[in-house]
């Protein structure tokens, strides 16, 4: 088998990292904008911390989670060849939207990190159970 086992379960790894931190960056925008209901000084403290814990949380595991599985998916491509034809649509279908819905958000001037959020925490939690369905898909394309 040579190195492809190795790179499967780092690939595997990756994208279990890459799905914590999409489940989680969300759950964190909840917090951060129901925090906004708070008195005053519990807010400013809550989401500072917030918008600190969703950059590191983003850059610091999520994106690198993605680029990981993406790098370590590609070599699983080029070690296995016929891989290539059917399994990389299967898979890029639903994970090309799966890192879109928290980036979208993130690129948005009024996400929670910026100060001001236009979703409500119902919008922010549907976002969530969106990735969540979309990590079904992606297990299950994948068995």
């Amino acid at each position: 088998m040579g190195p492809y086992l190795y790179i499967k379960a780092l690939h595997l790894v990756a994208v279990v990292s890459w799905f914590a931190g999409l489940l989680y960056i969300v759950r964190l925008f909840i917090y951060h904008v129901e925090a906004a209901a708070r008195p005053e000084a519990e807010r400013a403290v809550l989401q500072a911390q917030f918008a600190i814990m969703e950059r590191r949380l983003w850059y610091g595991i999520t994106w690198p989670a993605f680029i990981a599985t993406a790098v370590f998916g590609i070599w699983l491509m080029i070690l296995r060849p016929r891989l290539r034809a059917h399994w990389f649509h299967l898979q890029a279908r639903p994970a090309g939207p799966a890192d879109r819905v928290p980036s979208l958000l993130r690129k948005d001037p009024q996400r929670p990190g910026a100060g001001v959020c236009r979703l409500t925490s119902k919008q922010l939690r549907i976002w969530n159970e969106a990735a969540t369905l979309l990590l079904f898909a992606i297990v299950f394309t994948a068995v």
